[in-house]
């Protein structure tokens, strides 16, 4: 029998936290949330600690589940819901006990209830949470992919909502900003994206594939007829009690239309400011911008960099009765209340453009223009930063200073441009190295040049080893790197005076910006990210 002991004190005992540290979590923690959970989500504690010290003082072990033989007998006894619910799942039956893997094995509701609805001792074990998610996505309802063809012809498409049901549910479980549903010549791939990688989450037969996306079309609103031409639609619901925002892209392909299913969780939908990932510096820089009255400031980075994040971040912050904030976006992707927010809608010839003109009639503070993509927003947004207005936008370029070339490229004359422009912000996202398998080792010959060449001093690099928390990939969770250019008196003069990007980029580093690469050095040697990483996202070195 388990000594049943709080998880707060076990963790005292340990030397882990602090009695400030417990009450501060317990204050904040919503209301169906676990202490361990709360913990963690401050930072606290990792994983891998909150699973020792359970290890050692309850005496339960500990188990990776990457590759583990599960038995498909013992998967009968626990329901798929209650596995979710509870994140547990069933191993092995051994001499009349059910061998548990729980990422809470101090459950002993879920322990009795187990014991009770089975029959069997429970035997628990100790698991991550994520790879108690990967376990139940990979084991449970296999058989749904395996029915036999005449019952999913012969089921009016119940296979296709409880498949549907699965994927959302799963892709929400495991953080997945996309889920990709590709249709090949005889069978259907689902691919999740996580932490910005695609991972192949399951292969679904290709007789289900033509009731999948009816059902996905019916809940968007789409025309189901429609199989020759894309169209977007979107669809708000909740995936168990995690209200989610799903945006959907049909493609027509050779072997049948594509589906991409963004997710956009609501509930972790808009942070502060100072969790943006900004540096100390940075952050100081971009407050200071966005307190102007007017100008225009522009975040660049390719698709999926943050920017629009970053942006709702910004305008929640000057959020308040006494500014009118008004957007026009393609498509609104998080509703934010006291804020004024239009949708493009080409099919009525609703462009950024006229969204704009319209909203110079309504009396704002601040606008944001969801994208710059022609020379006509352009012009429309800076003649507005021009005439008292603060402007946000997006543009899609390398860095912070390749946007001003770009706004020239557009046709916008300089003089337009320099008056208006306040500040650029250049995103990128790159991938956090996991807090439970976190290793030291030392940099290469190459990095230590890397580093030296930027004005970075380092000792010690980090990499993530793989643990069953990432499920053996290192990283978890992604940051943002970031470069801040303010358009001071200086540059709008050279600019003026048709001096080229390359003395800006000097005059710039001799005030002390640091570029995406100094930035992301920064994140390396603080253990937050790879060299790897970095590099992908930095175009010079």
């Amino acid at each position: 029998m388990i000594t049943r002991k709080r998880l707060g004190d076990l963790l005292q005992d340990a030397g882990l936290v602090t009695d400030e540290q417990i009450q501060e979590a317990l204050k904040s923690k919503k209301n169906d949330q676990k202490l361990g959970d709360a913990l963690l989500e401050h930072g606290f504690i990792t994983e891998r600690q909150l699973i020792e010290v359970l290890e050692f003082q309850l005496g339960i072990p500990h188990v990776s589940l990457y590759r583990y033989a599960i038995d498909k007998r013992a998967l009968e006894f626990v329901p798929k819901e209650m596995a979710q619910q509870n994140l547990i799942i069933p191993l092995k039956i051994h001499d009349n006990s059910l061998h548990i893997a729980m990422k809470d094995p101090m459950d002993y509701y879920i322990i009795d209830d187990l014991e009770m609805a089975t029959g069997f001792n429970i035997s628990p074990v100790i698991a991550a949470k994520d790879d108690i998610l990967y376990a139940i996505n990979q084991h449970y309802f296999k058989g749904e992919a395996d029915m036999p063809i005449e019952d999913v012809t012969n089921d009016t498409g119940a296979p296709a909502v409880r498949l549907l049901d699965e994927l959302l549910q799963t892709g929400v479980q495991l953080k997945a900003s996309d889920i990709h549903i590709d249709p090949q010549e005889n069978n259907v791939h689902v691919r999740y994206r996580i932490d910005g990688r695609l991972q192949t989450g399951k292969v679904v037969p290709k007789q289900l594939q033509h009731s999948l996306i009816a059902r996905i079309k019916i809940l968007a609103d789409l025309n189901i007829t429609q199989k020759r031409l894309p169209q977007d639609g979107r669809i708000k619901t909740a995936v168990g009690s995690t209200p989610v925002d799903l945006r959907i892209s049909c493609l027509p392909t050779v072997h049948g239309e594509k589906i991409v299913v963004r997710i956009l969780d609501l509930s972790n939908a808009l942070l502060q400011l100072t969790e943006m990932n900004f540096s100390q510096e940075n952050l100081r820089k971009y407050e200071q911008l966005i307190s102007q009255a007017s100008g225009l400031i522009l975040l660049t980075g390719p698709t999926g960099s943050g920017k629009t994040s970053t942006l709702y971040t910004s305008l929640q912050q000057l959020n308040s009765d006494d500014v009118n904030i008004v957007t026009v976006e393609d498509p609104v992707e998080y509703q934010l209340n006291g804020i004024n927010q239009m949708q493009v809608n080409n099919a009525i010839d609703l462009d950024f453009a006229t969204g704009l003109r319209s909203i110079l009639r309504q009396d704002p503070n601040i606008i944001m223009v969801g994208e710059i993509r022609d020379q006509e927003t352009a012009e429309i947004a800076i003649r507005a930063s021009l005439t008292g207005h603060l402007v946000f936008s997006t543009l899609h370029t390398n860095s912070a200073i390749d946007a001003i070339p770009r706004l020239f490229d557009m046709g916008i004359e300089p003089y337009l441009a320099v008056s208006s422009l306040s500040g650029i912000v250049a995103q990128r996202l790159v991938r956090k190295i996991c807090r439970d398998c976190k290793s030291e080792r030392e940099p290469t010959e190459m990095e230590r040049e890397i580093f030296r060449k930027n004005g970075v001093p380092v000792e010690r690099m980090y990499y993530g080893k793989g643990c069953s928390a990432c499920h053996q990939q290192g990283y978890r969770g992604r940051i943002a790197v970031q470069e801040v250019l303010v358009v001071d008196d200086a540059i709008k003069q050279m600019l003026l005076n048709h001096q080229s990007m390359a003395d800006i980029k000097s005059y710039a580093r001799e005030q002390g910006m640091a570029f995406l690469i100094q930035d992301g050095l920064e994140k390396i040697k603080a253990g937050q990210t790879t060299m790897e990483e970095v590099m992908q996202v930095s175009i010079s070195f």
